[in-house]
């Protein structure tokens, strides 16, 4: 599973890749997560507004921070 975080840096990205990390971690899942900070690379994966969480190529959050449990929800 490919899970990536894309935001500039600013402190809401920062709390998105923490809840993603601490969501991996509750569901025991192998999950490689990467932090997307490229606004090229945003705009390739369809985000326009950050924060946005994408898992396996699928855009599931854009322009807020997730609750842990939606997070789990997606990775299963």
């Amino acid at each position: 599973m490919e899970i990536k975080v894309c935001g500039p840096g600013c402190a809401s990205c920062e709390k998105t890749l923490k809840i993603v990390e601490a969501a991996i971690a509750a569901k025991g899942v192998a999950a490689k997560v990467s932090k997307v900070q490229d606004f090229q690379e945003f705009a390739r994966l369809g985000v326009f507004t950050t924060p946005a969480v994408v898992v396996d190529g699928q855009v599931k959050c854009i322009g807020r921070v997730p609750r842990q449990q939606e997070v789990e929800e997606w990775i299963g």
